[in-house]
């Protein structure tokens, strides 16, 4: 499947969940590892306001990409931000959306146009 690069220089990405671990198998409880790195996953919330809009979504990013000092409600930066759709048929029930990976998630700064307005 296809995976799309984000680009995040004019986004502002605020942390609207911590992270936590990413659960593999809902019913065993089995946390997700990456494929290659064999690295324990996680999942972070974030807001992405670009242009005046803004979608909330989920990011996996490896245990080590996690950094110190993160923060509910401040900006974020997801280096190496990636998109990739998926489709899967459950129970009969075709579902599809969008799944957002990033390297690590690191504190960030509000971008200068917005200290100003505030």
């Amino acid at each position: 499947m296809r995976v799309i690069r984000v680009e995040t220089s004019a986004a502002t990405i605020l942390l609207t969940e911590a992270p936590e671990p990413k659960v593999r198998d809902r019913q065993t409880g089995e946390i997700a590892k990456d494929a290659v790195s064999g690295e324990a996953l996680m999942t972070i919330g974030a807001v992405y306001i670009e242009d005046g809009d803004s979608s909330l979504i989920k990011v996996t990013v490896p245990e080590s990409g996690i950094t110190e000092g993160l923060t509910l409600g401040a900006p974020v930066s997801l280096p190496g931000l990636v998109a990739r759709p998926w489709e899967s048929v459950f129970n009969g029930q075709q579902r599809h959306g969008i799944a957002f990976r990033a390297a690590a998630v690191t504190p960030a700064a509000f971008p200068a146009s917005a200290e100003a307005s505030a």
